[in-house]
């Protein structure tokens, strides 16, 4: 690719060497000596940590018929239970209902929930939300199937109020943990509407759902890359970009490059001239380890992060830092 060509002609080495001395990580091929990089299984629990501090959970009964719940936000979320089945079979007994919302983007990147959505042509770009949602449903931690809509009422002021150019979307995790939101063809029966100035969204099942648009920027796009400390790779650490002037929306680098030890955004959808700010994180001893950059983009930009660039906070420190990007 014509940015690897010239991370190749740019950096002053061209190939990793690996430092095999054993280290006390000897269960992690990522651990260089002196290096203190986490395992994948380190990193992923801190994920999941954060996952769970950002889930609901609300139990009603089979029997209750039409239900409305309100979470720590204020969204109302109303099913029927008589739409509920398991194996095709109707259900009967108390009911678990597991719920996530999320409208920051420190919460986006706590929990590895970028708003990054699918274009025509199978590229990502950045989309803008009016929240990501996720539900489930058990019965004895058995999931269970809705046979007709659930709807969600999301107060608008959440994400800065109402923009009739937002929809909705389903959201799909690959098989290296990335989110990706594809669009869904307005219908009669599922999608996104005006009720008084909030978003009122009509669900067809669970998982993840989100209100969003495409972001939209006329400037020229570029590919970036983002270098990453020795030891450190898609495995044990990240890379996310924020937007200057957008809160509701946070982009992801999905795609690493061994060799040349960079993460990549290589769908070319970058606006030159673009202000933002490149966050790279990882963890050490069960807090987050993490550098923030405020970058202009350029054409084929290259970030390179050291390991004197990061510090080490909990989740409030990261969260804060975060949430207090322009």
């Amino acid at each position: 690719m014509k940015q690897f060509k010239h991370l190749f002609t740019t950096l002053s080495i061209t190939a990793l060497t690996l430092i095999t001395s054993c280290t006390s990580k000897d269960d992690n091929p990522d651990y260089f000596a002196g290096i203190p990089a986490p395992t994948s299984a380190e990193f992923d629990a801190i994920r999941q940590s954060a996952m769970e501090d950002n889930t609901q959970h609300f139990q009603f009964d089979a029997s209750d018929g039409f239900v409305t719940l309100t979470s720590s936000n204020g969204v109302e979320i109303s099913l029927n239970t008589s739409c509920l089945s398991q194996n095709g079979n109707p259900v009967t007994g108390p009911i678990d209902l597991e719920y996530v919302e999320i409208f920051e983007k420190a919460n986006m990147l706590v929990t590895n929930k970028p708003t990054m959505g699918r274009l025509p042509n199978g590229d990502k770009t950045l989309i803008i939300t009016g929240g990501e949602f996720f539900l489930e449903a058990t019965i004895n931690g058995l999931p269970l199937d809705a046979n007709c809509g659930l709807s969600l009422l999301v107060p608008s002021a959440l994400t800065g109020g109402f923009d009739p150019a937002m929809t909705l979307w389903n959201g799909e995790i690959d098989t290296d943990g990335n989110l990706t939101w594809d669009q869904i063809e307005p219908g009669t029966n599922d999608g996104v509407f005006d009720e008084m100035g909030e978003y009122y969204a009509v669900l067809q099942g669970f998982g993840w759902s989100n209100i969003d648009r495409f972001y939209s920027d006329p400037r020229p796009k570029t590919q970036i890359l983002v270098k990453a400390p020795q030891g450190f790779n898609f495995g044990n650490s990240a890379v996310y970009l924020s937007y200057d002037g957008e809160d509701s929306g946070l982009a992801s680098l999905d795609t690493y490059d061994n060799t040349f030890q960079a993460f990549s955004e290589h769908y070319g959808q970058i606006p030159i001239g673009l202000e933002c700010h490149i966050i790279f994180i990882t963890t050490e001893d069960g807090l987050w380890k993490y550098a923030i950059k405020p970058v202009t983009i350029a054409n084929d930009d290259i970030i390179t992060f050291t390991l004197d660039d990061l510090v080490i906070g909990d989740d409030n420190a990261l969260q804060g830092d975060i949430n207090v990007l322009p």
